[in-house]
């Protein structure tokens, strides 16, 4: 999966889902991220890594939504293939896109989810957002995907406080990926769990992805989580994009003398 066609990003087969176009964030004086462009394809996955402070989460915050960018473009090919400006789009436009077609997971799985509402619900509730209704057709859907992410059904009632963190951040994904979203954010889905526990998410990050025909971007300090999900690379430092490539590539053969600190780990990422 780390290696995607490069005929296929020279021939742009299909029309990019996410054209990004010069964005820009700014904290009074400080810099955040600046003049950000790219395009992000069907089915692809990119990652963006860098040094704590380089701008990376803010740059995914912005895309996602959470905060909002001070300049620039970001325009979604929606599922009837219209074309959304992000930044100029009416809130209730918005807040339908991000209730099915966009999906968001949390570094800390807390923040995605209802820590005092059963597992079950969790998952039920997005559908719901989304104009499910049938009672029956709800939490089955919630065990079929408690199953996917390898949580024992009989658990659908017990409350997610009451989860171990890869057990949380299991909950989570289903809990974003229950409307097959075509856009995914991930920030650090793998950041603070143990290696085992890391070893066994990021396959079945990469197994659903693929499932799926997602699109994602996926922020990351770790390399070896990079190499694993992303197909194309962006390295970022002090709020700009210094490299950007295939995965393969911008690894094993840097060109930015920082990627190239990266890659050697002199840098502490």
């Amino acid at each position: 999966m780390n290696v995607l066609s490069a005929a296929r990003l020279e021939m742009d087969v299909d029309p990019p889902l996410l054209e990004v176009r010069g964005l820009c964030k700014y904290y009074g004086g400080a810099l955040g991220c600046h003049d950000i462009s790219f395009d992000l394809w069907p089915g692809e996955v990119l990652g963006i890594v860098g040094e704590s402070g380089s701008g990376k989460s803010t740059l995914l915050n912005c895309l996602s939504t959470q905060i909002e960018a001070d300049a620039g473009e970001i325009l979604y090919r929606d599922a009837t293939g219209e074309i959304l400006d992000f930044r100029t789009l009416p809130e209730s436009r918005r807040r339908a896109v991000l209730r099915g077609e966009w999906g968001l997971v949390h570094q800390n799985p807390r923040d995605g989810l209802r820590l005092r509402v059963s597992a079950g619900a969790n998952i039920g509730e997005r559908l719901m957002a989304g104009g499910a209704r049938h009672y029956g057709t709800i939490r089955g859907e919630a065990t079929t995907w408690l199953n996917r992410v390898e949580i024992d059904t009989a658990r659908t009632d017990d409350l997610p406080i009451r989860f171990s963190g890869g057990m949380q951040q299991r909950l989570q994904i289903a809990r974003t990926l229950v409307t097959q979203p075509r856009l995914v954010f991930m920030d650090e889905p793998t950041g603070g769990l143990d290696v085992s526990v890391q070893a066994r998410l990021l396959d079945l990050i990469r197994g659903l992805v693929d499932e799926l025909g997602a699109s994602c971007v996926v922020v990351t300090h770790d390399l070896a989580v990079a190499r694993l999900l992303a197909h194309r690379l962006m390295v970022m430092k002090d709020g700009c994009v210094v490299e950007h490539g295939l995965t393969d590539q911008v690894l094993d053969d840097p060109h930015h003398p920082y990627t190239q600190l990266l890659v050697s780990s002199v840098l502490q990422v």
